[in-house]
């Protein structure tokens, strides 16, 4: 396998890592939330913020750095549309994110704190809640365009 192959497939794999894990952490505190149940809303907001520094951290970094090395190799320039294109929606879902991380962690804490001293979760976790949910929806809508913009290449404009 040639390095231009070899960076490709950790792009592709780096992507699906990236989208299947924040997906998957989405649907399972998304869900948690709607739970009464704070042992469960903190075990699965425990295990959001795990898998975002151990699987979706690693990702975000692995697309720029491959994108850019296969971009460059294959001879695209940035300003290529459907790579441009494709930049702006990941810095997007990239902008999204790093407001979703701190509440996540917010949220995993708060909840910590209330199971550990018995106590119900105050107003703010549902504002966060609510914001975080809200962040999701314009994120995952970037990165499935990114999908299609790698695949098709389409023209864009002209």
């Amino acid at each position: 396998m040639n390095a231009y192959l070899l960076v490709k497939w950790l792009h592709i794999v780096s992507s699906v890592v990236l989208v299947g894990t924040g997906f998957g952490s989405a649907f399972y505190l998304f869900f948690a939330n709607r739970s009464a149940s704070l042992e469960a809303r903190a075990v699965v907001a425990r295990l959001v913020v795990r898998a975002d520094l151990w699987f979706t951290t690693p990702a975000v970094i692995a697309q720029p750095l491959t994108g850019l090395w296969l971009a460059h190799t294959a001879g695209w320039p940035l300003t290529t549309p459907w790579l441009l294109a494709s930049l702006l929606l990941f810095a997007l879902a990239g902008a999204c994110w790093l407001p979703v991380l701190w509440l996540q962690l917010k949220m995993a804490r708060e909840v910590e704190s209330a199971l550990a001293e018995g106590r119900g979760l105050p107003v703010q976790y549902g504002r966060w809640q609510r914001a975080w949910e809200w962040l999701g929806y314009p994120a995952f809508a970037a990165m499935l365009a990114v999908f299609f913009l790698m695949v098709n290449k389409p023209a864009l404009g002209g």
